[in-house]
């Protein structure tokens, strides 16, 4: 759940857009394109990932960068003369736990360097209309300040009432017609129209299959997610702030991360009556909300006739599961701990990178098995969640002696040898990295 969108200094020139696009909120821009230079490029090219996967044309960053200052030249020169085109996106599908594939794209990268820099010039302007319930893919945002703004929610009494919501197959639903009136609001830009066009009509290799999707952005390209905060700025944020919420009786507030969000109502007809609506204005836009993941539930603090324990009530948002706890001092307080399904895929994940992999040296094993636990830790070491993360750090260790006692019948790798192991070779302690809300 981390934010693909990292913060880069803004030149002088996109400062400029900026500033006007914060002065002039209904203000339309006329030359957009021009900002995308050699410079501008090359600062895409270097954020992409030196491993990212290739394209259809196999050209790694690597490769490209052998004659780098050529290859942006030419491409700068194509995309004044309108000459550019856009490959077709690799497919790749990635499975899912339940059996499920989750379908991303993989672009060349000459095409990542197009899509990173529309994406840089569009987020200049869309970074001051962006409302503040949205918070990702955005600079200098990420899930935890989702999951701070949650807790002053809850802290503050308006989260009485959850509606939590998912957005189905969201990224292969948006209706690309409504999404170009969406960006015409703001870019008059024919040019910069142009290429977003061709970044979205831009056909599939699936395998040998050839398809051209009608709907829909393509899932793993870099500026899926911009658009995709863009259609659901004008479909969701700016509809609950503008029409929903003055209707209300109590309050109310949105919290939205990409197509997963959550609302919090202060009562409970004010919950039921948007929970109504809500799915009339997704099919609006093309889109629809999934039966299993989206329900109303009661999230008030347990009364004392309630017990000690835990609360009644537990969801789901962002990979973690919120319920009730009491603190240290003894009042009830919000917690979340890793969500079962986020805890079994990280488990999953170890599984099969110890089973493919129980044949290298134990030195390079524990190397990526640090990785991934650092990974899981920097997400999901918020303060609370302490047992989960070390539960994980045992359960990986447990599943890395089951493999490595596999790599030879010969080889009889006791516990007690394994504690040997991992005296040379020690697992990452679970440290709480994200503090949310005190004990």
């Amino acid at each position: 759940m981390t934010n693909a969108s990292t913060f880069v200094a803004m030149s002088p020139r996109l400062q400029v857009v900026a500033e006007r696009a914060k002065k002039e909120p209904a203000g339309r821009f006329h030359s957009l394109a021009h900002l995308m230079d050699a410079s501008v490029l090359q600062g895409v090219f270097e954020r992409i990932r030196k491993n990212a996967a290739v394209g259809i044309d196999g050209v790694s960053k690597q490769q490209y960068e052998e004659h780098l200052q050529e290859n942006l030249q030419d491409l700068l020169v194509r995309l004044k003369s309108k000459r550019y085109r856009h490959q077709p996106i690799r497919r790749v599908n990635i499975p899912k736990p339940n059996g499920k594939t989750r379908p991303i794209g993989v672009s060349t990268t000459e095409d990542k360097i197009v899509q990173g820099s529309i994406r840089e010039v569009l987020e200049t302007v869309y970074e001051q209309d962006f409302l503040e319930c949205s918070y990702g893919f955005r600079r200098e945002r990420n899930a935890h300040d989702a999951v701070r703004a949650l807790n002053k929610a809850v802290g503050q009494g308006e989260a009485r009432w959850i509606l939590e919501a998912d957005i189905e197959t969201f990224f292969d639903s948006l209706d690309r017609s409504k999404l170009r009136e969406m960006l015409e609001q703001r870019v008059a830009d024919g040019s910069l129209m142009r290429l977003i066009g061709k970044c979205l009509r831009v056909g599939v290799l699936d395998g040998y299959e050839y398809i051209q999707p009608e709907r829909g952005t393509a899932q793993g390209s870099a500026l899926s997610p911009l658009l995709g905060n863009i259609y659901l700025h004008y479909a969701l944020d700016m509809w609950f702030e503008t029409e929903v919420k003055p209707r209300l009786n109590g309050r109310a507030k949105l919290i939205r991360y990409a197509d997963d969000f959550v609302i919090c109502f202060e009562t409970r007809r004010d919950a039921q009556r948007v929970q109504e609506v809500l799915p009339k204005r997704m099919e609006r836009y093309s889109l629809k909300l999934h039966p299993a993941k989206t329900r109303l539930l009661d999230f008030r603090k347990p009364t004392k006739v309630q017990g000690s324990g835990k609360g009644p009530s537990t969801f789901d948002f962002l990979g973690f599961t919120f319920y009730w706890r009491r603190s240290r001092k003894g009042r009830w307080m919000m917690a979340c701990k890793t969500k079962r399904a986020s805890f079994n895929n990280a488990l999953r994940s170890i599984t099969d990178f110890c089973r493919r992999h129980r044949h290298l040296k134990v030195k390079d094993q524990h190397a990526s098995l640090c990785r991934r636990l650092v990974g899981h830790f920097n997400y999901f070491g918020v303060n609370g969640n302490g047992a989960m993360l070390n539960r994980l750090r045992y359960q990986t260790g447990r599943i890395w002696l089951k493999w490595l006692r596999r790599r030879s019948d010969r080889t009889k790798l006791t516990w007690k040898r394994f504690k040997g192991v991992l005296k040379t070779y020690p697992l990452p302690y679970a440290r709480i990295r994200v503090q949310i809300w005190g004990t």
